[in-house]
Parts: structure tokens; sequence; C-alpha cells
């Protein structure tokens, strides 16, 4: 019987812990970002899990407008821990901190590491399956927006 109940809590901890995955189309992407050219891009300050700070450019979004995995409209609010990861026709993943990519007409561009700023990647949309966003429940709070 206890083999039966640390099954059980295993399942229950996965569960309540896991991250939600929303989905964004590429037209989405596209629409969200119109009208945002980099000098739209606000310096922020953000603080890391050991305390550290760091200071980028991000991008603007307050909320970004999304998709639960049934097709229903969902609004989450853009932080530091949001994670988009981006699956290109060719199956190769992309991560990408959302607050730090930036769209053009046909491209999007972002930094793919919170600690190395200079890892960055360009992928053009035409190329891209799937997009998904969640918060990766990573501990990084803007000081400053």
């Amino acid at each position: 019987m206890t083999t039966k109940y640390i099954v059980l809590f295993i399942a229950i901890l996965a569960t309540t812990t896991s991250c939600t995955t929303y989905y964004l189309t590429t037209d989405s992407l596209r629409n969200q970002f119109s009208g945002i050219d980099s000098t739209k891009l606000r310096m922020v300050t953000v603080r890391g899990p050991v305390g550290e700070q760091y200071k980028y450019l991000a991008n603007p979004l307050v909320e970004i407008e999304c998709v639960d995995k049934s097709g229903n409209p969902s609004r989450l609010t853009n932080s530091p821990s949001i994670e988009m990861r981006v699956t290109e026709a060719n199956k190769k993943r992309t991560v990408f901190y959302f607050d730090r990519i930036f769209v053009t007409d046909s491209t999007v561009s972002g930094v793919q590491s919170r600690f190395i700023s200079s890892i960055k990647k360009t992928i053009k949309l035409k190329n891209i399956k799937k997009i998904e966003v969640q918060d990766g429940n990573k501990n990084f709070t803007y000081i400053s927006k």
C-alpha cells in the first residue's frame, strides 16, 4: 500500500507544480509586436535567484496574448521568467526569454541566456512550426521597468 501512496503523491506533486504551456501563432506574435521598433525597448533591472542584478533592454509588452491547449484565449503577464520555445519546421528547438525577444515582419530574434547576453539567435517566422510560452517559475523579478 505504501507504494500506491508514493505514486499518488508523485502524481499530485507533478500536476500541481507543473508549468502551464500556452501557444502563439507567428501571426499573433507579429501582431503583438507591430509598432514596436528598437526605440521602444526599455531598460530594465532584474534581480536573479541569488540576489544578483542584470540590466538590459526589454520589449515593452505587458501581457502576452496566447491560447491554452484547448484553444481558449488567455493572457500571460510578461516577466523575466517567461520562456518562449520555438520549434522550427526542421524540428530544431530554441528557447528564448520572452522579455528579450524582438519581432520584425519576417524574423524573431532573442537572447537565449540570462547570464551570457551575447548568446543570441534569429529565426525566420516562415520557418516556425510551433511557439510555446510558459512561466519557467525561475526566481527572476523586475526591480525597475
